[in-house]
C-alpha cells in the first residue's frame, strides 16, 4: 500500500450525492480500509459492511476496491443504495457513529491495483494545438484523428496516487542546434485529464459495445499525465510516446462512481466526419460529460479546461480499445488525454499555455512560466453538475516536482 499524504484531500466538497470510494488508514490503525467520503468525514465501509451489509463484508475486507470493482453493476448499485440509506437516516448514522472518522485524521492509500493503463487523445482543441507545435509544416490533425480515438499504452506500474513526489525524468533530447544529449528534462509539463476505472472484465475476443460502457466502467478519477516534452519530441516518431510519458501518471485518491454523474451527462460535439458503426453513438444515450476542470500552479489558477467539448466519449474510447478483441480487466485505467477548450486559459497543458515555450504565460507575482520548475506543486480539481442546479466535486490530484536523480 502506498500512503499518499498526511490527510485526505478535497474532502469538504464531497456531499451526500457524490459518495466516492477510496482506501485509507490512520496513524492509530495502519490497516487499509475501504472508505466512502461523506462531507468532512470518511465512513469506514470495511467495518460498516461487516455490521450492516454482511453479504459484502468479504468484498471490502482487504481494504481496497479491487474485489468491489470486479463484483459488477448489481453490487455497485446495491452498496451505493445501502450507503445512501445509512448517511441519510439519522438513526442509522448515529448507530454507525464510531465508523465515521474525521477526514483530517485519515491517510489515503492507492485505492485499487491498476491492471493496464491506456491514454487517449480525445480533445480536438488539444490535438490541433499540439499538432501545430510539433508539426508546424504539416496538418495539425493526422488523417485518422476524426475516424477513431487515438491512444497509446502506458505503464501501469508508474500510475501513482495523488501526492506521490514527481522526480524530474532524465532522457535523450535534441538541442536547438541539433545535438543529441542526455540529462534532466528541461520542458517538464502536465496534462489535465479524466480517467475511467474498469470494474467488470471482458473475455478475450469479445469487444465491448457502446451500449455496455456503464456495465464495465465503475467510475472516474482525475489524472495528471506528467510529460517531458523535450524527451517526447525526440522519441515519438514513429511509435509515439515512451519515456517522455512513462515516468509518472498521478491519479486522484477517490473514485467517483458513474452513478454520481447522471446530471453531468451531455451530448458530445457535432462530428463533421462520419464514423464507422461500432463508434456511431447517434442512437445511444449520450456519454459526453459536462465536467469543469481547474489547474493550479503553486496555488494560482492558471487554467480551467471544460470537458464537455471532448470529441470522443469514454464509451467510444472503450469500444475502440476492445474492438480488436482485446480483453479488459478489473482495475484497467484509461484516460481521456489532455482536456483543453477553445478559450483563453482553457488549455490543459503548459505546452499549449506557452505556445510550445515560445510565449511564456504571466503569473500573479509578475514572473512568467513556460514549463515546470523543481519545487512546483500542481493541483488539478474538477466539479460536475448535480441535482437541482448544484455542483458536486470530483476531488483533486496533486504532485510536487522533485529534482532529477541523474545517471551518467
Amino acid at each position: 500500500m502506498v500512503v499518499v499524504g498526511a490527510r485526505s484531500e478535497g474532502m469538504t466538497s464531497f456531499g451526500l450525492r457524490t459518495l466516492p470510494y477510496g482506501s485509507f488508514c490512520t496513524i492509530q490503525d495502519p490497516r487499509p480500509r475501504v472508505g466512502v467520503a461523506v462531507d468532512d468525514q470518511v465512513l469506514d465501509l470495511t467495518a460498516a459492511s461487516a455490521q450492516r451489509l454482511p453479504a459484502y463484508a468479504e468484498v471490502f475486507a482487504a481494504g481496497t476496491l479491487d474485489r468491489f470493482l470486479g463484483a459488477g453493476p448489481d453490487a455497485w448499485a446495491t452498496v451505493r443504495s445501502a450507503v445512501e440509506g445509512w448517511v441519510n437516516d439519522p438513526r442509522i448514522r448515529a448507530a454507525l457513529g464510531e465508523h465515521f472518522l474525521p477526514a483530517a485524521d485519515v491517510r489515503m492509500l492507492a485505492s485499487f491495483a491498476v491492471a493496464d493503463y491506456v491514454d487517449f487523445y480525445a480533445s480536438e482543441q488539444h490535438a490541433t494545438a499540439v499538432g501545430r507545435i510539433f508539426r508546424p509544416d504539416g496538418d495539425a490533425l493526422t488523417p485518422n484523428w476524426k475516424h477513431l480515438p487515438i491512444g497509446y499504452h502506458g505503464r501501469a506500474g508508474t500510475v501513482v496516487p495523488s501526492g506521490t513526489p514527481i522526480v524530474r525524468p532524465c532522457g535523450q533530447r535534441r538541442t536547438p542546434e541539433g545535438e543529441v544529449v542526455f540529462g534532466p528534462s528541461t520542458r517538464l509539463d502536465i496534462e489535465a485529464e479524466v480517467g475511467f476505472v474498469v470494474g467488470t472484465p471482458s473475455a478475450l475476443g469479445e469487444p465491448v459495445g457502446l451500449g455496455d460502457f456503464d456495465q464495465h466502467v465503475f467510475g472516474v478519477v482525475l489524472v495528471n499525465d506528467w510529460s517531458a516534452r523535450d524527451l517526447q519530441a525526440w522519441e515519438y516518431v514513429p511509435l509515439g510516446p515512451f519515456l517522455g510519458k512513462s515516468f509518472a501518471t498521478s491519479i486522484s485518491p477517490w473514485v467517483v462512481p458513474l452513478a454520481a454523474l447522471e446530471h453531468a451527462r451531455t451530448a458530445p460535439p457535432a462530428r463533421d466526419v462520419p464514423v464507422l458503426p461500432y463508434l456511431d453513438d447517434a442512437d445511444h444515450p449520450p456519454w459526453g460529460l459536462d465536467l469543469q476542470l481547474q489547474v493550479r500552479l503553486n496555488g494560482e489558477v492558471i487554467s480551467e479546461p471544460p470537458y464537455a467539448g471532448m470529441y470522443w466519449t469514454p464509451a467510444q474510447m472503450l469500444a475502440h480499445l476492445s474492438v480488436n478483441g482485446a480483453s479488459v480487466r478489473t482495475g484497467d485505467l484509461y484516460a481521456s488525454g489532455t482536456v483543453s477548450g477553445p478559450g483563453e486559459r482553457q488549455a490543459g497543458s503548459l505546452l499549449e499555455l506557452s505556445n510550445g515555450g515560445r510565449e511564456p504565460f504571466p503569473l500573479e507575482d509578475g514572473t512568467t512560466r513556460a514549463f515546470l520548475q523543481d519545487g512546483d506543486e500542481v493541483v488539478i480539481s474538477a466539479t460536475a453538475p448535480g441535482a437541482g442546479g448544484t455542483r458536486i466535486s470530483l476531488g483533486e490530484v496533486r504532485g510536487i516536482v522533485h529534482p532529477s536523480r541523474s545517471v551518467t
